[in-house]
């Protein structure tokens, strides 16, 4: 525990469910300091190779059960209320963050069409998770009818559409399994069902909505848009994308009874509408103020910074979204993103890492993650003489295109396990330069750089490195778990201990001392190399030679 608990103190809960896991906490909300936390692994994961009975699924799906997240609220709640000694009667609110967009199709009363008998063996009726990519044909569909008839729908959002976005996952329901489409009466991410069955109150969070599903102070697109994809979605707003859209940091309602028993807390605790996990991490730094970008890197990475709501929005070609309120209210919430981060590396772990180096690593009694990490640190920028395109899992920014895939070049006889390693690291943190580039040229300013998640609190060498390819001192988030606490914030902001998120973020927010600054030299040679993964970016992602998206269609045709 951070401190010791007085009469009189009050406290909030946040729970954060990212791809994997849920994880909860428990923060006083006059400090922001950190009394108890817990995790909780989904049982069934990410189901993207096998469904629940073994069979194989189809290319690029990936589902989640979301029966695994209640179990996560079940288990964590109860545990973090225990460890940390807190009473009931003095927690205040509870906050929800959720990886998005993870889409799920329920009834009119919330249940999941998966948890009926009629739907239980049918893909399309579970959550199809933020990297569900199988929606990409509906997505090149829906921006060629957006830019045919609403060309300046798209401004907002980059100039394309994600596959990871709700609109082309609803559509590839419909398509791909009617009844499914039929039965469902919403269409709700995740993250909102959670609150949903939390407090009883359907609502829909302006996060989310914003930038995810093209939603505006104008509402959603006109009805004429989504009958121009399919005359059966003509309605979908008014129907199953229907429900009141609320602003994050607002409550949804109180927690219901039988909640509260499941949870060990009180009936009418506040429930903050839902925001996405991403987003939630940002008041947990304390960060306030415009030209301050924020990098949450973990399986994937997603980098987000904020423009004052009085100045225009910035049309920035690639970007995810510029959604006001969509981060901090009040402000104009810039978002863009890289699919794979830690993917890569996991992805490299598991498949190329000869027997030598895992018998080493065992012998010596550390992570493959901690010996590639030395190996490779030990290298020189450039050394190597490779290069690598970070597009395992598709390209979120600034090319906004799921059919693009990974590259090696360089490659020779002599090359060793950790200068791939390294190069993907490198091509990462290349990814990230693009993004931050993009933003400044078009006119939202970066001027300092922030990070957190997973791989900022545990790999020092990746961090610095990141430093030295960017030219940026990396300031980092004060909690291992920020996007739990931010939500926790949010949580603190409905119950009323706070009147904004700005002023709960001042108060409960926090940075390490810790930062990374970036060396000259090394930041020279990376220079050179990030101009050569630009001719690369350009050539394979922007037309000059489309080989990637032939060799991925020949294995879905096959």
């Amino acid at each position: 525990m951070d401190k010791k608990i007085s009469v009189g103190d009050k406290y909030s809960i946040g729970v954060d469910f990212g791809t994997l896991s849920g994880r909860a906490l428990v923060t006083d909300v006059r400090s922001g300091a950190e009394l108890a936390s817990a995790s909780f692994d989904y049982p069934h994961a990410v189901m993207d190779e096998k469904f629940l009975d073994g069979s194989p699924l189809p290319a690029d799906f990936a589902l989640q059960h979301p029966g695994d997240y209640l179990e996560a609220l079940y288990t964590t709640v109860p545990k973090i209320i225990a460890d940390a000694g807190v009473s009931p009667d003095d927690v205040v609110g509870i906050g929800i963050d959720f990886t998005t967009c993870s889409p799920l199709p329920v009834t009119a009363d919330g249940t999941p069409l998966c948890f009926l008998k009629r739907f239980k063996s049918n893909p399309h009726a579970y959550v199809k998770l933020w990297k569900h990519h199988a929606a990409q044909k509906y997505a090149s569909k829906l921006n060629e009818t957006i830019s045919s008839l609403y060309p300046s729908l798209l401004e907002y959002y980059g100039g394309k559409i994600s596959s990871e976005w709700i609109i082309p996952k609803i559509w590839q329901t419909l398509a791909e399994a009617p009844e499914v489409y039929d039965a469902a009466d919403y269409f709700i991410e995740s993250g909102d069902w959670l609150v949903w069955m939390l407090c009883g109150e359907f609502s829909r969070n302006s996060c989310m909505a914003g930038y995810k599903a093209m939603y505006t102070d104008s509402g959603y697109p006109p009805r004429e848009l989504f009958a121009a994809l399919d005359t059966r979605l003509a309605d979908l707003t008014q129907t199953k994308l229907g429900g009141c859209v609320a602003p994050i940091g607002s409550r949804a309602g109180g927690l219901t009874a039988q909640m509260a028993e499941k949870l060990g807390l009180r009936p009418g605790t506040a429930i903050a509408v839902a925001t996405g996990d991403a987003h939630a991490t940002f008041p947990a730094l304390g960060i306030g103020d415009a030209g301050k970008l924020l990098a949450i890197m973990g399986t994937s990475s997603c980098h987000m910074t904020l423009g004052r709501a009085a100045d225009p929005v910035k049309i920035v070609p690639g970007m995810c979204g510029a959604v006001t309120g969509g981060i901090i209210p009040g402000f104009v919430g810039y978002e863009a993103g890289q699919s794979c981060v830690g993917d890569h590396f996991a992805w490299f772990i598991e498949t190329l890492v000869p027997a030598d180096y895992k018998n080493e690593a065992q012998t010596r009694g550390i992570s493959l993650h901690k010996l590639l990490g030395e190996r490779a640190g030990a290298l020189k920028p450039g050394e190597s003489g490779l290069i690598a395109l970070d597009w395992w899992n598709g390209n979120r920014s600034v090319l906004v295109d799921a059919d693009l895939t990974g590259l090696f070049i360089g490659m020779t006889l002599a090359t060793k396990p950790e200068e791939l390693y390294r190069a993907l690291i490198e091509a990462t943190a290349f990814g990230t330069r693009v993004i931050v580039e993009n933003f400044i040229k078009h006119g939202v300013p970066v001027d300092e750089f922030y990070a957190a998640g997973g791989i900022s609190e545990k790999e020092p060498f990746i961090m610095q490195l990141y430093a030295d390819v960017l030219g940026m001192e990396i300031k980092l988030s004060g909690s291992a778990q920020a996007a739990a606490l931010g939500s926790a914030i949010f949580g603190a902001v409905a119950g009323g201990a706070y009147d904004s998120v700005s002023e709960a973020s001042a108060k409960m927010g926090k940075l390490k001392s810790l930062t990374y600054k970036p060396n000259a030299r090394a930041k020279a040679v990376y220079d050179k190399l990030y101009a050569e993964y630009i001719t690369l970016h350009d050539y394979f992602g922007r037309g000059g030679n489309d080989v990637m998206k032939r060799l991925k269609k020949l294995t879905i045709d096959n």
